[in-house]
C-alpha cells in the first residue's frame, strides 16, 4: 500500500460514507480493484479514515448537537443499531463482508426501491423538529438493516424518512448526524478489537493522509448532497446503485 492508495481510499470513504450508495461496498470493491490484500493494517486504516469522515459531521453540525430534543431523537435511533452491530459483529466482519452476491443484491435492491419511491411522489413536509421519539426509534430499527454491506446506512434512513413524510434534505441531515454516534461506536469497537496492531512510520503517514482526505471530501460531499436534494431526486443514485451492483456481480 502506498500514499497514493491511502489518498484514493480516503476519497472513496469521504464520497460514499454520507451518500446513499454504500461506503462499505465501495471500499471493498476499490480495495480489490487496487489489489490490496485484507491485512490487519488495511482494516485498521479503513477504521481510522472513517473516523476522519465522522469529524466532518462534527465540524459541519457542531451547534446542532447542543439541541436537547435532537440528542433525544438521535439517542433513540442510535441504540438499536449498536445492539444489532455488537451482537452480529463477527458475522458482519467475516461472512457479510465476504459475501459478494449479498453486496451486489443489496446495491441493486435498494437502488430499485429508490426509483420506485421517487415515482410515488410522496408528500414531504415534515422537519426533524417534528419527529417524535417513537418515530426516531423506528428510524433506528431501519438503520439496523445497514449492517448488511451494500444497503447503505444513509440510504435506508433517507428512504424511510421520506416514506414517513419528512423532507429529503432534512432526512439526509438526520442521517449525517446519526452517523456520529453510530459510526463512532462502531469504530471504537473495531479499534478495541485491533488494539495490538503495530504501525510503522510509513503506515502512520498513510493513515494520516487517508483520514485528512476523508475529512475534507466528506465535508464537501455532505454540503453538496443537501443542496442537491433541495432541487433534485434520488433516481440517479438508484440507477447508479443498480449499475454498480450488476458490475460487481458480473466481476
Amino acid at each position: 500500500m502506498t500514499l497514493l492508495h491511502a489518498a484514493v481510499l480516503g476519497i472513496i470513504e469521504g464520497l460514499t460514507e454520507f451518500l446513499p450508495i454504500s461506503s462499505t461496498a465501495h471500499m471493498i470493491m476499490v480495495s480489490r480493484l487496487l489489489g490490496l490484500p485484507q491485512t490487519e493494517f488495511l482494516k485498521f486504516f479503513e477504521v481510522v479514515i472513517q473516523v476522519g469522515a465522522i469529524f466532518a459531521v462534527v465540524f459541519l453540525y457542531f451547534k446542532k448537537f447542543f439541541n436537547i430534543e435532537l440528542i433525544k431523537q438521535l439517542s433513540c435511533s442510535f441504540i438499536h443499531t449498536e445492539i444489532v452491530g455488537f451482537l452480529l459483529y463477527r458475522i458482519i466482519k467475516t461472512v457479510f463482508f465476504e459475501a459478494n452476491v449479498l453486496i451486489s443484491f443489496s446495491l441493486i435492491t435498494i437502488g430499485v426501491v429508490f426509483i420506485i419511491v421517487e415515482r410515488l411522489k410522496l408528500k414531504e413536509h415534515k422537519s426533524i423538529a417534528q419527529m417524535s421519539l417513537q418515530t426516531a426509534v423506528f428510524i433506528g430499527l431501519a438503520q439496523s438493516l445497514a449492517v448488511v454491506p451494500g444497503v447503505s446506512r444513509a440510504g435506508i434512513i433517507i428512504l424511510v424518512m421520506m416514506m414517513l413524510g419528512f423532507k429529503r434534505d432534512e432526512s439526509a441531515q438526520y442521517s449525517f448526524m446519526l452517523a456520529l454516534p453510530t459510526l463512532a461506536a462502531a469504530a471504537l469497537l473495531d479499534v478495541v478489537k485491533m488494539r495490538n496492531v503495530k504501525l510503522s512510520l510509513n503506515e502512520i503517514e498513510m493513515v494520516v493522509v487517508g483520514a485528512v482526505v476523508a475529512f475534507v471530501v466528506a465535508y464537501l460531499s455532505m454540503k453538496w448532497f443537501v443542496d442537491y436534494l433541495q432541487k433534485k431526486k434520488l433516481t440517479v443514485f438508484g440507477i447508479y446503485r443498480i449499475v454498480v451492483g450488476i458490475i460487481a456481480l458480473v466481476a
